[in-house]
């Protein structure tokens, strides 16, 4: 029994040390088969239009660094935004779901409850789960809090209870109150002493206002920006208190810039994901003086100048932490462009040839092309081959495509894998989309787009931008009319009848 024992023992003792051996081996197969996981990086911007980028067709302004990743990646001609506006394109991006299913995805005021349900699965708490930090800098706009925030203390729910470890961020927009930065939930530099009270409904007592004391602001109303005043700017509602926690306009560049620069410094060891949210070129557009005057086309010219400049340093950055050529880039903007939005600033006057729409009709707010589809393009230096591609891609679609990218099985609700197409390995893209503006609706499917009747003002004369609404059905083919000048839906009455068939079985 002892020789037998003895036998069995040795013959244990060589087969553990043989699986020992073998996963050794298995664990660097598995390491080789699988690189470091690449770092990914949303550049979104704010209001660019179609057109507004050299890269894209623009003759009157020179966007060296944006063209840049445009002619060293893939250059989508046929990429969407979710919606026409900023909140419901944001809430999209981030959680691969049709903005228009939730209610509250509309424009928001500055004191708005969070719109993104804390238990919804987003884009950077899916990389949280394959190992990544996440981080946010700059325009957040999609709400903080329950609703009836107290500045004073930390906001929350907010970036950070929906998968970002690092935020820093403004709340809403730059002609929004609050102004000031936010830091993961704090008020950055606010002092205790000088407290800081928002509200949207009425003013404090004896804060002043562009409506009553336009002797104190530098730059001129137009429509709905006549509440308080800041750094000689009237804004959208009113605040009291918080000056030293306040931003200063023309450095706010600048400053999500070193953010951004330093996030990407402290990460750089281990897999990061950043959304980078520049607020250019949406109002007020205050360029720093190293830019202001520099294109002739006013404030919205030489913010597109600067945010071009921004670009080309934080790329920069990313070479020289040697980390360029593992770091996916995904640049887009939230919606279509929009010149005149709320102050007097020239850039309506000095606008010359140039056309933010490029050859795509309407802009912000409308259900015509130029209101969604926007600059989109996607570099990764060393992985993806240059090349221009007309497949039909939606930031909706980010979500399930790096979730594959990353090794996740996790899917958005509309969000559909088109990995390939973002690293140009397909042109075949999505068949149909449904886009959103101001709660309306319309369709693409294929090189066809249908707008369902709507009521309403056909023209926002505030902004000079056609709306899309109509009486009647509207079908374009987008293949021989990019403009979207002949309406096909009396004429086609098959395509028509097909395209509403198809757009009902979603929005129903």
């Amino acid at each position: 029994m002892r020789i037998i024992t003895r036998s069995l023992l040795l013959t244990l003792i060589f087969a553990l040390l043989f699986l020992g051996c073998k996963t050794k081996v298995e664990k660097v197969m598995v390491t080789e088969a699988n690189p470091k996981k690449p770092n990914i990086i949303f550049i979104y911007m704010d209001d660019l239009g179609y057109g507004d980028l050299s890269a894209y067709g623009a003759t009157e302004i020179s966007t060296p660094n944006m063209d840049a990743l445009a002619k060293g990646g893939i250059q989508f001609t046929n990429g969407y935004a979710t919606s026409a506006t900023c909140t419901p394109s944001r809430y999209g991006i981030l959680t691969g779901r049709y903005p228009w299913r939730n209610k509250d995805a509309r424009i928001l005021p500055g004191t708005a409850p969070l719109i993104i349900d804390t238990a919804q699965m987003t884009v950077p708490k899916m990389l949280q789960g394959e190992g990544y930090a996440t981080g946010i800098v700059g325009k957040w706009h999609l709400g903080l809090g329950s609703g009836n925030v107290n500045w004073n203390e930390r906001v929350s729910p907010g970036p950070n209870e929906v998968g970002f470890d690092y935020s820093y961020i403004m709340a809403a927009t730059q002609d929004r109150v609050p102004t000031v930065y936010i830091a993961d939930g704090l008020v950055d530099g606010l002092d205790p002493d000088d407290p800081i009270e928002v509200s949207y409904h009425k003013n404090f007592e004896g804060e002043p206002t562009g409506l009553e004391n336009p002797e104190l602001t530098t730059m001129k109303w137009h429509h709905g920006h006549n509440n308080s005043i800041v750094n000689g700017i009237p804004r959208i509602g009113f605040m009291k208190g918080g000056e030293a926690a306040k931003w200063s306009d023309i450095d706010m560049a600048d400053h999500f810039l070193a953010k951004a620069q330093q996030y990407v410094k402290e990460q750089k060891s281990a897999p990061f994901f950043l959304y980078y949210a520049l607020q250019q070129p949406h109002v007020p557009r205050t360029p720093h003086p190293r830019f202001a005057g520099k294109t002739g086309m006013g404030p919205r010219g030489d913010v597109i100048l600067e945010a071009d400049w921004i670009i080309g340093e934080f790329m920069k950055t990313l070479k020289e932490e040697g980390i360029l050529e593992n770091t996916l880039i995904v640049f887009s903007s939230d919606n279509g462009p929009v010149v005149n939005d709320g102050y007097y600033d020239d850039s309506e006057e000095k606008l010359g040839n140039h056309t933010p729409s490029g050859i795509l009709r309407g802009g912000k707010y409308s259900l015509y092309d130029a209101g969604t589809k926007v600059p989109f393009i996607t570099y990764w230096k060393g992985t993806i081959t240059p090349s221009k591609s007309n497949a039909m891609v939606c930031q909706l679609d980010l979500l399930t495509s790096l979730a594959a990218l990353v090794g996740s099985e996790v899917k958005g609700e509309d969000s559909i894998n088109l990995l390939d197409e973002f690293l140009g390995k397909s042109n075949k893209g999505r068949e149909e989309l449904v886009l959103e503006a101001t709660t309306r609706t319309a369709f693409r499917k294929g090189n066809w787009a249908m707008i369902p009747p709507y009521k309403g003002a056909v023209i926002n004369k505030q902004v000079k931008i056609e709306l899309g609404n109509s009486e009647e059905y509207q079908l374009y083919n987008l293949e021989k009319d990019p403009g979207q000048k002949e309406n096909l839906a009396k004429s086609n009455l098959d395509k028509l009848q097909e395209l509403v068939t198809d757009y009902e079985k979603i929005r129903n």
